[in-house]
């Protein structure tokens, strides 16, 4: 179920957001949807970074890139259109136990705390307004469509795409554009590499026709 709930931008760090959400949590329960709902842009954003941690290694299990990838690209497109993503309503209706889900986003804000001083708000032209945010969302739509490639065995095939999510994750969601200008070229850099790939098997196909 898919619904607008106007995300808005901030200069606080990801880490106080969730703060937030800890002291905002009230009841024995919360629904998946209002805790989506609660965390916003930025708590897409973080998700898209942690998807995109398994793929920081040169290479990855086959396969797992492409389900990842898919995930990353339906959430970006949440971020593009300013909705939620898309969940079947018993999954959005899911109840959770606040009890047990304060511990761990309470473990989040420590975690998030450590990297806090790496980011600060600069270069904001290029992570405020409608339109980069829209723009954003597509461009990170992109490197989880390339994550999503099946060449996992290739060295750097999903590397490259995931350090770009990650950048451009991070990068949005702390108002970083420096952050996001390195994340913009990473996806050019694995557009390249990509291209590169294709072209040396059309190469190696060639040289098989002439020989064969």
């Amino acid at each position: 179920m898919t619904t607008a709930i106007g995300f808005k931008d901030t200069d606080r760090k990801t880490s106080e957001l969730l703060e937030d959400i800890i002291h905002s949590i009230k009841g024995e329960h919360i629904t998946l949807r209002d805790l989506l709902a609660m965390m916003g842009e930025s708590g897409l954003l973080l998700l898209c970074a942690f998807l995109s941690l398994p793929f920081l290694f040169p290479v990855s299990i086959p396969g797992v890139s492409t389900v990842f990838g898919a995930g990353i690209v339906l959430i970006s497109a949440a971020i593009t259109l300013n909705r939620l993503p898309w969940l079947p309503q018993k999954v959005a209706d899911r109840r959770l136990e606040s009890g047990k889900l304060r511990p761990v986003l309470e473990r989040g804000v420590k975690f998030l705390r450590k990297f806090d001083r790496f980011f600060k708000p600069r270069m904001t032209g290029l992570t405020s307004g409608a339109v980069m945010n829209r723009v954003n969302g597509l461009v990170l739509m992109g490197a989880g469509v390339l994550l999503m490639a099946p060449l996992g065995l290739i060295p750097f095939s999903n590397t490259l795409p995931g350090v770009a999510i990650l950048l451009l994750a991070a990068g949005i969601s702390q108002r970083d554009g420096l952050v996001v200008l390195a994340g913009y070229g990473m996806v050019v850099m694995t557009i390249v590499y990509f291209a590169g790939l294709a072209l040396l098997a059309y190469s190696a196909g060639q040289s098989f026709n002439f020989f064969g």
